[in-house]
C-alpha cells in the first residue's frame, strides 16, 4: 500500500477497547517500551480483522494514527 505518511513503525497490538461504534487499539511499538493507541469504528477493526498479539505498522501523520495489517 503506497502512503505519504513518513512515520511508518512495526508494533503489535496489546489490547482492544470495543464500544458499541468506535474502537480503541493499543498498540506497543516493537523494539521498545513505547505505546500508542489508535481509535477506528468497530466496523473497520472488524472489516480489518485485527485481533490482540497481532503485528502492524503504525502509521503516524500530524496528528493522525492509522494501522495498516501486512
Amino acid at each position: 500500500m503506497k502512503h505519504g505518511a513518513r512515520n511508518d513503525i512495526p508494533a503489535r497490538i496489546v489490547a482492544i477497547k470495543r464500544g458499541d461504534v468506535m474502537a480503541q487499539v493499543d498498540v506497543e511499538l516493537v523494539g521498545t517500551a513505547y505505546h500508542m493507541s489508535s481509535v477506528m469504528t468497530v466496523d473497520s477493526l472488524d472489516e480489518m480483522g485485527l485481533q490482540e498479539g497481532d503485528t502492524i505498522r503504525v502509521l503516524a501523520k500530524a496528528v493522525n494514527v492509522l494501522l495498516v495489517k501486512p
